[in-house]
């Protein structure tokens, strides 16, 4: 039967239908995302009223989640801790299992916006085929009355030549596939700030780790001195027994003492070489063969830029992975909804076939074909409904996590100020402390060799001034971890405009 409408026009019916549906294909029945908002405090509370006189212009928060970080363990002019953090963003190996797992979720981007377009495929064959000569045909009697005559099938061996191309696309009427593409490129987003969380992670602990080594070294050298002082004192006491001044209980006194600092002295080692191993494995070479000379902490704690607390919204890694993570979630529901709408799919195929290999490409071996189908499920058990509702739930978990998260992250940051605030406080006391144990001591001294106290209260003096310098040496190394610690909370000097776009996701260039 012939088709009612002319040769060709058809083809053009349905190619004009196509270009309704790349028109239509921008609906979208996914909600709409709106981070949630979150209302940051005008100041820290740590932050004294005339250091917050000259923070202003604080704003509403958006998500820096890949900014990249400057150096900013420069602050701290070290020029070793320098060195070694240039190892860490090279060698760590957390960081680069970090920078894969983002590489793998930029390729998810990938993956999910090919959906978007149609795919082609071919399968060319070349067969030498015969058919079976059992094979029977009924053919029809004159009058067509029905029945038949079985004849015999001609069995005759024949080539195939046969170059197919199949086209399948699958318009994306209601935004399923551009959802799956959202979602994909919010995850990776939220890779690229859990990367940038690894390596602030990764570069503090080095800074803490480093301080507290030079800390032991600084122990060490206190120690040292005492020792060294502790000796000169049981040379003296050993003298004034000798002479008879002095009795053998504090030369015995006086051993003990010195034999008990030694042991201390010693057992430094241990912290040092713990700190030491672990900066080994933080910058990505084997504890057997790393090492760093004895130097005594000498750093400042230096000033820190805090900004204001909304600003901490845009600067902390991990608050961005969690916005980024709601975002996919929002996404996701989008998918979910799509499936309560029918699928059209589109289909083409064409090629050559022919049976002789010289007119295989001859326009007379041209075949194609066009078409389209729909399908929609009319049943699912409730399926589709609880798919919806666990994506629903799944985006609720997030919020909560992205609000904690926000929570911690001024919970740190004041925190690390209150340290700074007390521990600068109680240095400036425990010098005083320092200076009076000193008095003590030279006035237990000049007592003792007078004869006119015993040995026992230069022993006390010393004790107590030896503990003190302990303490003054364990104050400075919290002060300059709590600097540093400080500066993670803050995010480690981010910036917005870094945000990988989903262009930039999907691009060539890594």
């Amino acid at each position: 039967m012939r088709p009612f409408l002319p040769e060709g026009h058809s083809l053009r019916v349905l190619c004009l239908s196509v270009a309704g549906l790349l028109i239509f294909n921008g609906c979208n029945v996914g909600p709409k995302y709106h981070p949630p908002a979150e209302q940051a405090p005008a100041a820290y509370k740590e932050i004294t009223p005339a250091d917050q006189k000259d923070i202003e212009n604080w704003k509403t928060a958006q998500p820096s989640d890949d900014a990249l970080r400057g150096k900013w363990w420069e602050i701290f002019g070290d020029p070793q801790l320098n060195t070694l953090e240039d190892q860490v963003n090279v060698s760590n190996q957390s960081i680069a299992s970090a920078e894969a797992s983002f590489r793998a979720a930029r390729a998810m981007v990938k993956e999910a916006r090919s959906q978007l377009f149609p795919t082609v495929t071919t399968a060319p064959s070349v067969t030498r085929e015969k058919q079976s000569a059992n094979l029977k045909e009924f053919s029809t009697s004159s009058s067509g009355l029905g029945g038949g005559t079985p004849t015999a099938t001609v069995s005759k061996a024949f080539d195939d030549y046969d170059f197919p191309f199949d086209a399948t696309w699958v318009p994306d009427l209601w935004g399923k596939i551009r959802n799956t593409v959202n979602a994909s490129a919010y995850g990776a987003q939220a890779s690229a700030a859990d990367l940038a969380n690894t390596r602030l992670s990764m570069q503090a602990d080095l800074a803490v780790d480093y301080f507290e080594l030079r800390s032991q070294d600084s122990l060490k050298q206190l120690l040292d001195t005492t020792v060294q002082a502790y000796q000169e004192s049981l040379r003296l006491t050993k003298v004034l027994y000798a002479t008879g001044i002095d009795n053998d209980e504090s030369v015995a006194q006086a051993e003990t003492q010195l034999e008990s600092t030694e042991a201390q002295d010693t057992n430094v080692g241990i912290l040092r070489s713990q700190y030491e191993h672990a900066i080994a494995v933080l910058v990505g070479q084997p504890a057997s063969t790393f090492s760093i000379s004895v130097e005594p902490l000498k750093t400042p704690p230096p000033p820190i830029p805090i900004g204001v607390p909304s600003q901490l919204l845009e600067r902390r890694p991990d608050v961005a992975a969690d916005e980024r993570l709601m975002a996919q979630a929002n996404a996701q529901i989008g998918v979910a909804r799509a499936a309560y709408y029918p699928t059209l799919t589109l289909s083409a195929s064409g090629g050559f076939e022919s049976t002789n290999a010289s007119n295989w490409f001859s326009w007379p071996s041209v075949l194609w074909a066009i078409g389209a189908s729909a399908s929609e499920t009319i049943f699912d058990a409730g399926l589709r409904r609880a798919t919806v509702q666990q994506y629903r739930s799944m985006y609720d978990e997030t919020v909560a996590n992205y609000r904690q998260t926000v929570l911690t992250a001024f919970q740190q940051v004041e925190d690390n100020l209150a340290a700074l605030r007390v521990l600068s406080k109680e240095i400036q006391e425990q010098d005083v402390a320092i200076n009076s144990a000193q008095r003590y001591l030279t006035d237990a001294n000049n007592r003792w060799k007078l004869g006119l106290d015993p040995y026992l209260d230069v022993i006390s003096a010393e004790t107590a001034l030896l503990s003190n310098q302990q303490t003054m040496v364990n104050l400075r190394m919290q002060q300059i971890t709590a600097s540093v610690q400080l500066v993670e909370a803050l995010g480690g000097g981010w910036d917005k405009t870094q945000l990988p776009s989903t262009a930039a996701l999907v691009s060539k260039t890594p």
